[in-house]
Parts: C-alpha cells; structure tokens; sequence
C-alpha cells in the first residue's frame, strides 16, 4: 500500500498526497486557515463572499471558461467556507489532475474580483441568507453558535448578514485575501491516483504568485453560554441545547465523539430509542460533538411539536444528567464499532481522504495514521465516557430555540434539570 507523503515547499505551502493505486480518480484542493473567526466584525461574511467571488474569473479564465474547462474532463469543482477555514477542491480523472490543479491555483491566486460579478454575487448570498432565515431547522444553529460563543467572531453567522454583505466592496474583498490567502496558511492535499513528486513540481510552478506571510491567529474561542429564543408562527419547536465541548488535540477528543454516539448518534443510541422510539416526541434528534484547535461544542438537535416540547426537555434533561452515571459495556461496543466503521469506509473515497489529510495538518501539523486513530477509539473506556460527559455537561449550558415556544419551560428551569 502507497505511503502519504508530504513536501513543504520553500514558499511555506504544504503538498500531502495518499496514493490509492486502485482508482481512475483523483480528488486535490487547498485548505486555507482563514474563516469566519478570522473576520473583523464590520466585514462578517467576507470569507464566504471571497469563496465566490473565486470562481468568477480570473486574469486568464472567464466565469463561464472556469466552468466549461472541468465540464469539459467531466470534474467537478466546488469550496465551502467553514468557522475556521475556507476550501477549494476539486475531483477529476486521473490524468486530468494538472488541470484541476491550475484553475484551483489560478482562482485563488489570480481572480479579478470584476465589480459587476461582484455586484450579482452580492445578490446571490443575499438570497442564500435568506434561504438560511426560512430554513428553521438550519439557521437555529447559527443561533446556537452566537449563544455559545457571544460578541465573538467564532459565534458569528458563516454567511454575514445582508446589510454587510450588501456593503462589501471589491477592495474590502482583495484585502481581506490579501492578507490571509498565504502559503504558510495553505494545505494542498490530493488523493487518489496522485504522483507526489509531480504534484509537487506543478505545485512549485502553479503557486508562485501566493504571499509568504501570513496572518496572526484568530482570536481565541471563548465559550460563554446562554439562550436565544426566537417565536415563529410555525409547524415546529427545532431546538438545540449543548455545552462546551472539546478541541481537536484535547486529550478527551476521541471520548467525546464516542459519548455523542452513545448518547445520539444513531437508531440505537439512548435519545433515539427513548425520545423517538419509546415516547414519539420527535421526527429527528441526534448529538454532535464539533471541534477547532482551541475548543468546541457538544450539543443536541430535536425537532418537536408545539405541546411536545413540554414534554421531551425534561426527558431529555434526564438522559443527559443519566450518561453521567452509567455506561454499559455493550453500547460501548456499539458506539466505537459505528465510529471504526465510518473512519474506515471513508477511506473508499478520495475526496474524504483529501479532506482528512488537510485537516490532520491544519491541526496536528502532520498526517495521523488510521491505525493511530482506530486504536485511539478503541482505547476508550466506560469510565472515560463517564468522566467527560460529567466534564461537558457541568459547563453552562447553551439553548437556541425557534418556533411556537409557549411551552418552551424558561432557561433557568432547564439549567436546573441538568445539575448532577
């Protein structure tokens, strides 16, 4: 089996590749350490405008030249824009990498930002906010994230709001790219049917025009807690209630991921048996534990009915408090076998394994082998469940709530059902 491999190039841009020589394909893009955390408050939104903004020409391809060249090989092009970084990437046959390769460096080095794409972009995410304003069961977790993380850039919405946005011009955009699009602030990762020391050579080629500076760091998350309570006239309570979580290097990362699984993370976990199975207050409930380098969140989703949200907050309240008490070793199993399952089937897919790459180095500043991981997940206990779910869930609780809420109990009341 083909080795990862990584090169760090003079300019600061790292190169990672894991080879897998039993397919046609190949997945490549760049990571950028630059998100929504890393935005002044006068310009929230901007890391996803740029995101954009990217794809919209550059000084030797058209908006429509960028699109016809991936169609053209039959790729596939897209980014995302996260809290805590930005990613370009794309998939393609194997012999079409180096194509893909210069328009990912082409967009993120050479866009031309034209004012009147800019102009229609603009447009464009005003009515993606909007779509995310009428998406109940999508936006209450950017109200979640704005309790927990309070007059903070980390609890910000990914998008902006439509005033900022509106009011973002084109030098607003080039210099925010301009400062944090930096080789030492970029990940180039690839699987598949990769060479490393070709990729690396085109890379050397391809990135030349890439700052070598980067920005300082982001300010550091600090998790506050609170609630945010939003009354709409609809069909639905969606309703999110965490704690403060882990960060990906602390000790208990591993251990948290397996108390969601437990707690919520499939047909056999304790919310979905007893909430939905048992006592049908609910269509959809799952635990999440989400993470960056210096904190995260382990919460709660559960969508209900008006009357029902009376009852399923305090049934929730008490599995909760109960996971702080017991684990039995049989759902243990259960959860570390769903985890070794998911980690290992993702490694079928290129585009997983290119996105794992860049992520390990982003955080841990060096690929982390699967068996690392798995024996990681395998080495957790009963007992170390048991401890962090009493270390998560003794921090302040947060709750983001939205629709009909007459029967929401007051916050004060559900922090008081949670003490244990």
């Amino acid at each position: 089996m083909s080795e990862i491999r990584l090169t760090r190039l003079p300019s600061g841009l790292v190169v990672l590749t894991d080879p897998m020589d039993t397919v046609e394909s190949a997945s490549l893009g760049v990571w950028v350490e630059a998100g929504t955390r890393n935005e002044p408050a006068a310009i929230n939104g901007v890391s996803h405008l740029l995101e954009h903004m990217a794809f919209k020409g550059t000084e030797r391809r058209s908006a429509r030249a960028i699109a016809e060249e991936m169609d053209a090989v039959g790729g596939h092009l897209n980014a995302y824009t996260a809290r805590d970084h930005t990613a370009y990437f794309a998939k393609v046959l194997k012999e079409d990498t180096g194509l893909a390769l210069d328009i990912v460096a082409d967009i993120l080095q050479h866009s031309t930002l034209d004012g009147e794409e800019l102009e229609r972009e603009r447009t464009v995410v005003v009515q993606e906010i909007a779509q995310a304003l009428d998406t109940p069961d999508d936006i209450v977790f950017d109200y979640f994230q704005a309790a927990a993380y309070p007059a903070q850039p980390l609890g910000r919405p990914v998008l902006g709001t439509e005033d900022l946005v509106r009011g973002m011009t084109r030098e607003t955009v080039r210099a925010y790219m301009a400062e944090h699009y930096a080789a030492p602030s970029m990940v180039l990762a690839a699987a598949g049917r990769v060479d490393h020391d070709r990729l690396v050579e085109d890379a050397e080629r391809a990135f030349g025009s890439l700052p070598a500076t980067a920005a300082g760091p982001a300010d550091r998350a600090c998790y506050v807690g609170g609630e945010h309570r939003e009354e709409r006239d609809i069909e639905q309570v969606n309703l999110v209630l965490g704690f403060e979580g882990v960060g990906y290097a602390d000790p208990d990362y591993y251990t948290a991921s397996v108390l969601s699984t437990i707690l919520g993370g499939g047909m056999s976990s304790r919310l979905f048996q007893e909430i939905r199975e048992k006592r049908g207050l609910v269509y959809s409930i799952y635990s999440f534990a989400s993470s960056y380098n210096d904190g995260g969140l382990f919460g709660i989703y559960a969508g209900t009915g008006e009357d029902e949200v009376a009852e399923l907050v305090p049934v929730l309240c008490d599995e909760i408090v109960g996971i702080t008490g017991k684990v039995d070793e049989a759902e243990l199993a259960r959860a570390r076998a769903q985890l070794k399952a998911s980690i290992l089937m993702s490694l079928e897919s290129t585009s997983s394994r290119c996105e794992m790459l860049a992520r390990q180095m982003a955080v841990h500043g060096r690929p982390i082998p699967v068996a690392e991981i798995v024996e990681k997940v395998e080495a957790v206990t009963a007992a170390d469940v048991v401890r962090t779910a009493k270390r998560l869930f003794s921090t302040p609780p947060t709750l983001a709530a939205l629709g009909p809420l007459s029967r929401l109990e007051p916050f004060e009341a559900i922090t008081g059902r949670l003490k244990h």
